[in-house]
């Protein structure tokens, strides 16, 4: 079975506007694969998927648990309707069948648990707290922590610049919106950004800032 984007010691960097939709086993849901492991319906993966409106999935259990992210529209299943921001961890041998009515663009991560992190998750960000951050223009909100792993929405206003640092047990970065920039490269919204273990980099913003989806450590 064909792999994408699974050596985990290099740094991978996905353009999704970039990339072709493939189709899903139900009508009028497709996606853009990120990382899979190979390419049957029971891969470990990473992807964005978007379910036209009026378009469902077949009711399914999450060995190893399933995380997502709500990038534009309403997501769906039988527990209740999760808006563009709502993130969403279903652990372990949970299972639903999602839907949406409207239409909708998730960021899902499948397979990927430790199965026992047993939180289940659900967080409107849109009507949740900012923290401040290290530096003045960052802002910061924790959406999950377990073990090493560490989840987190980080804005950066325009012309903010971070730090020099390391990642221990990897950084993975969604670009949300606007354009993140670092020494290596310019990442604008829809950019997936893999970086491996004590891997470093300088990141910054210019004139329009940023929102990013970050998940540390648990890449080990």
């Amino acid at each position: 079975m064909k792999s994408i984007n699974q050596d985990y010691t290099k740094k991978v960097v996905v353009h999704s506007f970039e990339e072709e939709w493939h189709t899903s086993p139900s009508d009028g849901v497709n996606r853009i694969y990120l990382e899979r492991d190979n390419m049957s319906e029971y891969s470990k993966a990473s992807s964005i998927v978007e379910f036209k409106a009026n378009s469902s999935f077949d009711a399914h259990s999450h060995e190893n648990g399933e995380e997502i992210f709500v990038l534009e529209g309403t997501f769906s299943d039988q527990t209740g309707h999760y808006p563009k921001g709502t993130y969403l961890r279903n652990p372990h041998n949970t299972a639903h069948a999602p839907f949406s009515k409207n239409g909708c663009k998730i960021l899902v991560k499948l397979r990927q648990f430790d199965i026992n992190d047993s939180q289940q998750v659900i967080i409107n960000t849109c009507q949740s707290k900012w923290h401040r951050g290290l530096v003045p223009g960052l802002s910061v909100m924790p959406l999950h922590e377990y073990k090493s792993e560490h989840v987190a929405l980080v804005k950066w206003d325009p012309c903010t610049v971070f730090n020099t640092h390391s990642h221990w047990g990897g950084e993975e970065i969604f670009v949300i919106d606007g354009v993140f920039f670092d020494e290596y490269g310019r990442y604008p919204k829809g950019t997936w950004i893999r970086s491996p273990h004590l891997s470093t980099h300088k990141p910054f913003t210019k004139n329009e800032g940023a929102l990013i989806f970050v998940k540390t450590g648990h890449l080990l």
